[in-house]
């Protein structure tokens, strides 16, 4: 953990016009420390678990008759057709098998334990709340007053992309979805030719309560993406691993936030205090 400390447990609540319209207390969840070993871990185990077993056929490059002549023919010891003196089945040969080919059976996925990971979503949370962290990662943050940015529940109702870049940019959260904008690139490698063309860098997050519409009015905005509570995951708020993505939370979310993992925030900041004892 790194010395960051919070802004205030106290943030105002934005309207649509960008205006201070309330005051609300952030829950417990953001008082849980920042553990970036664990997040990595978490980060690691989701991307992992979407890998597929790859592998060949056993009897690739065997299916043959091929025998070796033995020695006393002043020629290698590989395997040969029969008939004719044409090596198969070894490695070295034109469609023999391969040395060491994929297995189906190679261990690909990395586990994390239950705890671990529900300590890794609070601290991916709670990092949020840290300038440092959300500036270390590359947001633009020079306009954002307060960090994290929390609006009022209308902004879930919003159904235009034009209505969300108005609120974006009255938060001073617009400067960095216009850097994604600016980084976004064509990949290096043949992943060109496999569908995944482009490299986009990650912006801003919006975490809501419910989808009324915000889903679809934000999904072409550059690097935006929004989810919510229920679905909400360690590789959305810290991607790659590394903690502090630029976030906007409703009012609704926090809220349910605190519901969900309001117990759990104060059991782990037990396990992780007697940790550090």
């Amino acid at each position: 953990m790194l010395d960051a400390k919070v802004e205030s447990f106290e943030v105002p609540v934005y309207g649509l016009d960008g205006e201070v319209v309330d005051k609300v207390r952030l829950p417990d969840i953001f008082k849980v420390p920042v553990r970036k070993d664990l997040i990595r871990r978490a980060v690691l185990a989701l991307r992992t678990s979407r890998l597929q077993p790859k592998g060949t056929d056993p009897l690739a490059g065997k299916r043959t008759t091929a025998e070796s002549w033995g020695v006393g023919y002043g020629i290698a010891r590989v395997p040969r057709i029969k008939g004719g003196r044409r090596a198969a089945f070894v490695p070295q040969a034109v469609g023999g098998r391969r040395a060491h080919p994929p297995r189906v059976d190679k261990k690909i996925r990395e586990y994390i334990n239950r705890k671990e990971k529900r300590i890794a979503l609070l601290s991916a949370i709670a990092a949020t709340a840290y300038r440092y962290f959300v500036a270390r990662r590359g947001h633009r943050v020079e306009q954002v007053k307060t960090l994290p940015i929390v609006a009022v529940d209308e902004l879930e109702a919003l159904t235009r992309t034009r209505e969300v870049k108005e609120f974006l940019k009255k938060v001073g959260a617009w400067p960095d979805v216009e850097r994604a904008h600016d980084g976004i690139r064509i990949r290096a490698g043949k992943g060109k030719m496999r569908g995944r063309r482009y490299k986009k860098p990650k912006s801003l997050l919006i975490v809501v309560k419910e989808d009324r519409g915000i889903v679809k009015a934000a999904r072409n905005l550059p690097g935006v993406d929004v989810a919510t509570v229920d679905v909400l995951n360690v590789e959305l708020l810290a991607p790659g691993g590394e903690p502090g993505r630029l976030t906007i939370y409703t009012r609704s979310a926090l809220q349910a936030l605190q519901e969900k993992y309001g117990e759990l925030a104060s059991r782990c900041m037990g396990v992780v205090n007697v940790v550090e004892r």
